[in-house]
């Protein structure tokens, strides 16, 4: 048998390879083209979702009706675990940002996973408790923060949550478009340009076809956190 498709995801890392190996036979495969709604806010939840290509957008429909993006996870991450732990309804909607693949486990495979398997309890309550502390973190940056600074607070997240290091860089790819990232920041898109533009001539960043590259985000995270 080849390699797991569970071996790349940090959710399954402690796990030798012959339990990957049986954890795999029990995935299915879904495959979304690129803006595809992937699952609805209110739907009920019984499956857990892994994202093995592309990146999706976790977001919910603001009292006027417009969208707030929560989240953007990209490959190894997973989603639809709180529906799949309490079996009640999504608490939010998700959105295929690119052609993406799933793997997708039922919940009462998963609770079967996670009986045999206490590494990955650990592995998500530690996870849970991060996703928590960033939406703390993006709750206080919306509420107490200037536009700079709501838009650097999103940039950070995006580098940590999708971001890849090269060289001591960190590299944002395919940056989101500027709509969404205004609906993450809660700003205009004119705003989002016109700071990413000012981080720029400070010497942050820069574009590079669709990405955006820190050569010092340490620097970056200093000034703006």
């Amino acid at each position: 048998m080849g390699e797991s498709r569970l071996k790349a995801v940090p959710l399954f890392a402690d796990l030798d390879d012959d339990s990957l190996e049986d954890l795999d036979d029990l995935l299915t495969v879904k495959r979304y083209k690129k803006n595809n709604l992937i699952i609805f806010e209110d739907d009920r939840g019984l499956n857990l979702f892994i994202i093995y290509r592309g990146r999706v957008k976790i977001s919910r429909i603001s009292e006027d009706g417009g969208e707030v993006i929560l989240a953007i996870l990209g490959e190894g991450e997973f989603f639809g675990e709180l529906s799949v732990i309490d079996g009640l309804s999504r608490s939010a909607t998700v959105t295929a940002l690119d052609e993406v693949e799933l793997l997708v486990m039922k919940r009462e495979e998963f609770y079967g996973a996670l009986e045999t398997h206490p590494q990955i309890s650990i592995f998500l309550l530690k996870e849970l408790a991060g996703r928590i502390r960033k939406s703390d973190t993006q709750i206080k940056s919306l509420s107490l923060r200037n536009a700079k600074g709501r838009v650097a607070t999103t940039l950070i997240r995006l580098a940590e949550d999708i971001g890849r290091m090269k060289a001591g860089r960190v590299i944002i790819p395919e940056l989101p478009l500027q709509r969404d990232l205004a609906n993450i920041a809660g700003t205009s898109r004119e705003t989002i340009s016109r700071v990413i533009a000012a981080f720029e001539k400070e010497g942050h960043c820069y574009k590079k076809e669709s990405a955006l590259v820190f050569d010092d985000f340490e620097r970056f995270k200093h000034e703006y956190m």
